[in-house]
């Protein structure tokens, strides 16, 4: 199939596609004048490109990932399962840094409040 249908077909803009194609995630032929052409597994693997995204991975994880996965969902061979490991690991030590930056700013910000200015009347 051509990009535009690919397009039409998993709501990712033509230019997204080529984004993922140039990382490495999906992969077209060329024919012809030099258009792309995609396999007709091509949607399900935007999909399942799409739903690694949405949860959190950068696409050069999802680059490794990709082999490991089944079916629709997507589900994942026992093959992804260190490297997510690995990234769920990243992002706790992200929240938990988090965390603390927002309530040593709430800190801040509770005694600011605390310091109302002196009356300029006085």
């Amino acid at each position: 199939m051509r990009i535009g249908e690919l397009a039409r077909r998993t709501g990712v803009s033509p230019r997204l596609l080529r984004y993922y194609e140039e990382q490495g995630l999906l992969t077209s032929h060329r024919v012809g004048a030099g258009h792309r052409r995609y396999d007709d597994d091509a949607p399900a693997v935007v999909s399942h490109i799409r739903t690694l995204l949405a949860a959190g991975l950068p696409t050069s994880v999802i680059r490794e990932v990709l082999p490991c996965v089944e079916g629709p969902g997507p589900e994942l061979e026992h093959c992804a399962a260190g490297i997510l490991r690995d990234q769920l690991r990243t992002l706790d030590d992200k929240i938990s840094t988090l965390q603390h930056a927002r309530s040593a700013l709430a800190d801040l910000l509770a005694d600011t409040a605390s310091r109302r200015p002196a009356d300029a009347n006085a």
